[in-house]
């Protein structure tokens, strides 16, 4: 989309609606990784330089999450009949 008013007058304007975001790997220079990744399936798409963060990404459920799998369904039963009976006896300990 070109710019109608102004000094934007005749220049290309950025849709806003089509703004997306990479995250390029650190080993990788932003303009090789845009040219293979971004501007095969969007051949009109541009970086914006002034927005161009360097930082980095810690997945800590990738690197420390253990998975414990949940306790069998009679032992949760159980646990909660004996918390219901506790509540019980002590409604049961107020009427009195």
């Amino acid at each position: 989309m070109l710019g109608e008013k102004g000094k934007l007058k005749g220049k290309p304007q950025p849709d806003s609606s089509l703004r997306d975001t990479e995250n390029v790997p650190l080993a990788e220079g932003v303009a090789s990784y845009f040219k293979r990744e971004v501007l095969p399936h969007a051949p009109d798409a541009w970086i914006d330089h002034d927005k161009t963060k360097i930082g980095y990404e810690i997945p800590f459920n990738r690197h420390f999450y253990v998975f414990e799998p949940p306790r069998p369904l009679a032992e949760i039963d159980a646990d909660l009949k004996h918390c219901t009976d506790r509540i019980l006896a002590m409604i049961a300990g107020l009427s009195a």
